[in-house]
């Protein structure tokens, strides 16, 4: 308990008070105050008990609270232990004096009726708390404030840019769908048009083979017609050939080389035209078939028909001989068309299905 120590007696009878009034000077002594010792102030003066270590006196609150508050609040002052304060009574003629706690800024809160001192109800919340608290919760409302505004323009603008993607997504799948369709399309008509050339290559070459075959049957039965003028011979000239040896500066037949009396025979059935000397072709004959066609054996040793009989194919008209201007036994063929113009003895017998 702290004890207060007399203060050295002034020389003058009197000493003033805080207010300028003089007052009658008192032998001060210690003085230990306790519970059942102190008096309560009367009069309006009233404060509450004292609670924590806190003194009763308005004076000494006011004084405590202002400090608190000018020295940055109660949340410091919180944090101390409490301390305990002890003063002597005042007179009443001072008390009296003294300003009402109630009117001090920041103190009515603290003070209340004795009722309520002594049931308790006191206000026992610092007001740096509480504005702290009160500062708070409008930091925070103005925080959800804005970052409500800020979360709903983030999720807009994500939302957007899930929109465009999903957008940018759909054109290149559509894009990707119609190309591949496209690439379909193209492959499915260029399989149609190989296939279609394929089939027409297919029908070209079934028709050709049929029309080969057509024409290997006709010649086949234009074989059974056909004959060749005779047999055991060797080509010794073509048509065409170059050479002094022939007037016309050039071979107009196909020449037969075998021996002299080999069997000259009629390549088609048809009408005996001619048949005599004819010159640098010695013994000729000419056959004329059913479609004006000319064909002349020359050369001949021998002759069995006369003109304007009829042959058929394959019959004997004379023999193989060395009459006229030759160099050694051989048949000298001639075809002539219609018009009389010469032509390749060995393409028309060819062109006839027989092999030469």
């Amino acid at each position: 308990m702290a004890s207060n120590k007399p203060a050295p007696a002034p020389e003058t009878p009197f000493q003033s008070d805080f207010f300028g009034e003089e007052v009658a000077e008192r032998a001060w002594e210690e003085w230990n105050p306790t519970e059942d010792s102190v008096r309560p102030v009367r009069g309006r003066h009233r404060v509450m008990k004292q609670r924590g270590g806190l003194a009763r006196s308005s004076t000494v609150l006011g004084v405590g609270v202002i400090a608190a508050v000018g020295a940055g609040g109660m949340a410091s002052a919180q944090d101390k232990p409490p301390v305990s304060i002890s003063l002597p009574d005042l007179p009443d003629s001072i008390a009296d004096k003294l300003p009402d706690a109630k009117s001090l800024p920041g103190v009515g809160s603290f003070m209340s009726d004795d009722s309520d001192a002594q049931s308790g109800n006191v206000n026992a919340s610092p007001l740096t708390t509480m504005t702290l608290a009160a500062d708070d919760g409008a930091d925070a409302d103005a925080e959800t404030g804005v970052g409500g505004a800020g979360e709903a323009l983030r999720a807009r603008i994500l939302q957007q840019a899930e929109q465009q993607q999903a957008d940018a997504d759909a054109e290149a799948k559509s894009a990707a769908e119609k190309a591949a369709a496209e690439k379909a399309a193209a492959e499915a008509t260029q399989q149609q048009t190989a296939a279609e050339a394929k089939a027409e290559a297919a029908k070209r070459k079934a028709e050709e083979a049929a029309k080969a075959k057509a024409e290997e049957e006709r010649l086949a039965n234009l074989a059974k017609s056909f004959a060749l003028p005779t047999s055991a011979y060797t080509i010794t000239s073509t048509f065409g050939e170059a050479g002094s040896m022939w007037s016309s500066g050039y071979h107009t037949g196909l020449d037969f080389a075998a021996p002299t009396g080999t069997p000259v025979k009629a390549v088609h059935g048809g009408t005996v035209k001619s048949a005599g000397w004819s010159g640098s072709y010695g013994y000729r004959t000419v056959l004329e078939l059913d479609d004006g066609t000319e064909v002349w054996y020359c050369h001949q040793s021998s002759m069995s028909v006369s003109a304007g009989q009829k042959v058929t194919t394959g019959e004997t008209i004379g023999r193989v001989g060395a009459t006229g201007n030759v160099t050694g036994p051989h048949l000298h063929l001639e075809v002539h068309t219609p018009g009389g113009s010469g032509i390749d003895p060995m393409a028309w017998l060819q062109g006839k299905g027989l092999t030469v």
